[in-house]
């Protein structure tokens, strides 16, 4: 953890989860694939306290502003920003991570959002028409992305969360 992408070798996975190396390879061939289990396993997490994060906004009926800076703030935190460690094994993890599960993802965090905002009753947004959030998703994601793998000086500043949310505002308002 706390020597970045270089020290995450398997023989130091197997001791933290507590497993020898034989027992960890009768479940993964490779350290890819360990790689690779972890970033769903945190994807889902992220996905599950997006999805719980959302179902509180429409219960308390939040105004789409303050929804809008929650995800984002989520967003940044879980998939960009954090100590020097942390933000080497995310930039790892978007090299790594296949195309399709991220693809698979970002439709399933998009109609999940699409449905919340449409339950907010906010008079002032867009009907949330899958256009409008495949453009709201992927400019989201793909700053963080693109802020992430430069390893940016911007991720994690309120700077960088403002604007995202300007973006997503400017695109879902009417």
């Amino acid at each position: 953890e706390t020597e970045g992408e270089g020290g995450l070798t398997t023989n130091k996975v197997a001791k933290k989860a507590g497993f020898s190396i034989g027992t960890l390879y009768q479940y993964f061939p490779s350290k890819e694939s360990i790689l690779l289990a972890m970033i769903n396993r945190e994807r889902r997490r992220v996905l599950d306290e997006l999805q719980a994060m959302m179902k509180r906004a429409v219960q308390e009926r939040r105004d789409a502003s303050s929804v809008v800076r929650e995800l984002v703030h989520t967003l940044v935190e879980s998939f960009g920003s954090g100590p020097k460690h942390k933000r080497a094994m995310i930039r790892l993890a978007w090299r790594m991570d296949h195309h399709e599960n991220i693809t698979q993802a970002l439709r399933e965090a998009s109609e999940r959002n699409a449905f919340a905002l449409s339950q907010l009753g906010d008079p002032t947004l867009r009907a949330p028409t899958p256009a409008l959030m495949f453009v709201a998703t992927r400019a989201v994601m793909g700053a963080i992305r693109s802020a992430s793998l430069e390893d940016s000086p911007l991720l994690g500043t309120p700077e960088f969360e403002d604007e995202l949310v300007r973006m997503v505002l400017g695109v879902i308002r009417a």
